[in-house]
């Protein structure tokens, strides 16, 4: 079997097309059961952005797949596959895996290095491993995919300057705070601003998100997707006092926090400090919370200078990532070899157990004179003997692994010690 990704992106397809292709989320897990409906198609996980819609699957058979997802697309868009022909890129096994790493790592964005991929990334692999379409390979895949995200978000600046609006937001509380590991963070408004700004806090680590809007119904569905809570507005202000973090993204027309609401949540946090940034455009917070002691508040102007200044940096990190996308996939790499080997130096050890069993078996009535420790003697003789023997072979295919020798090394093995029966090898 096969890992296949089969998708369009902001770099080969034009908006009107991506727009007519996209997946919403109200449709995901729909167009998940119809992609599973396949032959072809033993897992899927489907990401979809508003810059890109990619199928990631496990096939059966490579050329049909690809061409199930194709229709799957063609119908999705009401357009035709030769229509989608110049648009579709497809990559299948490494090339497929690297390609995730680097999505993850945010070099393959339409802004170098924005951080909400992260968290959709994850979220796709958790909807399909939830509806029960993802299987064993792809979440394994996915999981490290997220692992390389983090680690480029870590050990280079690829995330460290933010450009767009909601992972500016994230990226400046981040900055400003030393990290958000851990916190507990309350997102003001649940439209597109807010839904950015909390997919991108789920891939930053925080410990909680909680969710307010005017509308309840809303504000419910966002904190389903983010693993987070949904709370009324009226009861934002309780929710403040335990909050590190409080990112404002509505589109009210007037101000929603007052200077003396501030003050009285300051009041009830035992002087800790609280964060606020204000992305909102009339602003939700008044400029007189400013002057509240131990509120810091970051609004539109302060993001904007934020942002300009990142996407030249950014690009200055994109070998960086690639070098760490290049050591991680040699590391799943090694990790699948590995596995691989597995089930052959089982089966021979297995094999080699039999033997001795059957032996001691037959030999046991000459062996019945002898004591308890003294048959404990033989018995550990004969494993002594028998790890010895195997250890040679053992530690040459585990080091084969990875290697153009390990499928020789595993066939001769298997052929010497007549190992007919082996299980099959794990996927990658």
């Amino acid at each position: 079997m096969s890992v296949i990704v089969v998708g369009l992106n902001h770099r080969t397809a034009p908006v009107e097309v991506l727009e007519r292709v996209t997946v919403p989320a109200s449709q995901l897990v729909k167009a998940l059961d119809a992609l599973a409906c396949s032959d072809n198609l033993a897992e899927v996980v489907l990401l979809s952005t508003c810059n890109r819609i990619e199928i990631y699957a496990r096939a059966t058979l490579f050329h049909p797949a690809v061409q199930d997802v194709v229709e799957f697309l063609a119908d999705q868009s009401s357009l035709s596959p030769d229509d989608l022909a110049n648009h579709v890129y497809t990559y299948y096994d490494d090339a497929a895996i690297a390609h995730l790493f680097g999505v993850a790592a945010g070099v393959d964005s339409m802004i170098v290095g924005e951080g909400e991929i992260l968290g959709q990334v994850r979220e796709a692999w958790l909807i399909a491993e939830a509806e029960g379409r993802a299987g064993s390979m792809l979440p394994r895949i996915f999981r490290h995919a997220v692992e390389v995200g983090k680690r480029s978000r870590t050990e280079t600046g690829i995330g460290r300057h933010a450009a767009s609006v909601a992972s500016a937001a994230v990226s400046l509380a981040g900055q400003t705070l030393g990290s958000l590991e851990g916190r507990r963070v309350l997102v003001l408004g649940a439209g597109e601003v807010g839904e950015g700004t909390a997919i991108a806090l789920a891939g930053a680590g925080v410990s909680e998100v909680v969710v307010a809007n005017r509308t309840g119904a809303r504000a419910h569905a966002l904190a389903r997707r983010v693993r987070g809570r949904a709370i009324p507005l009226d009861d934002v202000a309780d929710a403040m006092v335990a909050t590190d973090v409080l990112l404002c993204t509505t589109s009210a027309s007037d101000v929603i926090l007052e200077r003396g609401d501030v003050e009285q949540v300051m009041e009830r946090r035992d002087g800790r400090a609280l964060l606020i940034v204000d992305v909102a455009v009339p602003r939700d917070v008044d400029p007189g919370v400013r002057q509240v002691f131990g509120v810091t508040v970051l609004d539109i102007d302060d993001l904007k200078a934020f942002a300009e200044q990142s996407l030249e940096q950014r690009r200055r990190e994109v070998t960086k990532v690639r070098r760490i996308v290049a050591e991680e996939l040699e590391r799943l790499q090694s990790e699948r070899s590995a596995r691989e080997v597995a089930p052959v130096i089982t089966s021979m050890r297995r094999r080699a157990d039999g033997i001795r069993a059957a032996e001691l078996e037959r030999f046991g009535s000459r062996l019945s004179s002898l004591t308890d420790e003294q048959r404990a003697v033989v018995v550990a003789l004969t494993e002594g003997i028998q790890n010895k023997l195997l250890h040679e072979p053992t530690v040459r295919l585990k080091d084969s692994a990875g290697t153009g020798r390990r499928e020789l090394y595993a066939d001769a093995l298997a052929f010497l010690f007549d190992l007919a029966e082996i299980d099959d090898p794990p996927s990658p």
